[in-house]
C-alpha cells in the first residue's frame, strides 16, 4: 500500500484534527496564507526597486543591509565573548 492512499490520509486528517481542534487548523491556516501574502508582496516590491531606474533607492537599500550586517556581526561576537 502507498503512504499517500485516500484512506492513510484521511485517517491522519482526523487524528490531526482531534489533536488540535478545527478552530486552531483555521487559525494555522489563516497565519500561513498571510504569511505567503506578504511574502509575494515582498518579492512585487523588490522586483520593482530592482526595475526602477533610480540608483539612491538601491544605494540606501544597500546600504541599509550593511548597517544590518554590522549590527549582527558585533551582537554575535558580543554574545561570543560573555559565554
Amino acid at each position: 500500500m502507498d503512504i499517500f492512499s485516500l484512506p492513510h490520509l484521511i485517517i491522519l486528517l482526523l487524528i490531526v484534527m482531534a489533536l488540535f481542534g478545527t478552530s486552531k487548523i483555521k487559525n494555522i491556516g489563516g497565519d500561513l496564507g498571510s504569511a505567503i501574502k506578504s511574502f509575494r508582496q515582498a518579492m512585487k516590491e523588490e522586483e520593482q526597486l530592482s526595475s526602477s531606474k533610480a540608483p539612491d533607492a538601491a544605494t540606501k537599500s544597500l546600504e541599509h543591509i550593511r548597517e544590518t550586517e554590522a549590527i549582527e556581526e558585533t551582537t554575535a561576537e558580543t554574545l561570543h565573548t560573555k559565554s
